[in-house]
């Protein structure tokens, strides 16, 4: 494993790592204490120092997952939580420094910490990059020792932008692929002359980018690529990165053309984000521990040639561009 410098904070954290979204049991898995531990282990295991969980990932269940671990750990493992997405509704009139400190202590307590390492706002409308207050609020945390640093995760390059020009920002959590390339246009190169740290999440296009789908893969019930492909429940562009399915199938064909010889279509996606020097860290989840240590050999896949790269930004430009690159 390979470590990068995230941002500000002064961590060095691997630069892949594990987002555990699914070991909360919201992708229509039915995960046990005994499957949790198995995937955030084999991660460890194989070099990962940086777990990033939230509060709301199965009612806390994902926080409690990777608390439970780490502290069986001798090595040094960094936790990122986010906070906000418990806010019913969620608007930004919800979003007030009592509700903030709430959740913070509430994380605290579920992983039986006295500081988290990083927390991040958990996607807030985008009016709340517009509040100060909000931002002012973990400053304070900070100084009562609550908290080491603040980040926030976003949906859209503009949020993004803003949320860097707060001093205390020290990381954004964005989507980045390659069916997603808008953020290395502007906000990369802001985000390190600020020096902050880039966390990249759905690398995968919620496993569009995996190559092992088609066009008649059923997913279950309960899993948002299931009920959220039109973001009846939360932002679309969180589920297949807001591409039409079939698009991103017939995406992934010319794809798996384009890069012969290669290694699993999962392991290449990943490769393609780390071949951008601004992202600190980027956090695949798994749902099974297999899929946790085979993303973890993504660093030592062959880098990309020039002439890879390029043609698969013009598979991006001709099939994708259209269908997400304005939205976020």
């Amino acid at each position: 494993m390979t470590y990068r410098s995230l941002g500000k904070t002064g961590f060095r954290v691997s630069e892949v790592s594990l987002g555990t979204w699914q070991v909360g049991g919201g992708w229509g898995a039915d995960f046990d204490d005994g499957t949790a531990d198995r995937i955030i282990n084999a991660a460890i295991d194989h070099g990962v120092n940086f777990l990033d969980t939230a509060d709301v990932y199965g009612d806390g269940r994902s926080e409690r997952a990777v608390s439970r671990v780490v502290k069986t750990r001798s090595e040094k493992i960094y936790i990122a939580t986010k906070c906000g997405r418990r806010l019913s509704p969620h608007t930004s009139e919800q979003y007030t420094p009592k509700a903030m400190v709430g959740f913070v202590e509430d994380s605290l307590r579920n992983m039986h910490l006295d500081v988290l390492d990083l927390v991040q706002l958990h996607c807030p409308p985008t009016d709340v990059f517009y509040r100060p207050e909000i931002f002012e609020t973990f400053d304070r945390l900070q100084k009562e020792g609550k908290i080491l640093n603040l980040g926030v995760s976003v949906e859209k390059v503009e949020e993004a932008l803003k949320a860097i020009e707060y001093p205390n920002v020290t990381t954004v959590q964005i989507i980045f692929n390659m069916f997603r390339t808008r953020p290395a246009e502007l906000f990369f190169s802001q985000a390190k002359r600020r020096n902050v740290g880039i966390i990249v999440r759905v690398p995968l296009a919620s496993g569009l980018l995996s190559g092992r789908f088609g066009r008649t893969t059923p997913f279950k019930e309960g899993d948002h690529r299931n009920f959220n492909r039109e973001g009846k429940s939360f932002d679309k562009g969180e589920t297949f990165s807001g591409v039409p399915y079939e698009v991103g199938i017939a995406a992934v064909e010319r794809l798996k053309q384009t890069l012969p010889g290669h290694a699993a279509m999962a392991l290449m996606a990943l490769r393609w984000v780390l071949m951008f020097p601004e992202v600190s860290t980027v956090i695949p989840g798994a749902s099974r521990e297999e899929q946790a240590q085979q993303n973890a050999l993504a660093a030592d896949v062959p880098a990309f040639t020039q002439e890879q790269m390029a043609e698969i930004q013009n598979i991006y430009d001709e099939m994708i561009r259209p269908h997400v690159h304005q939205l976020w």
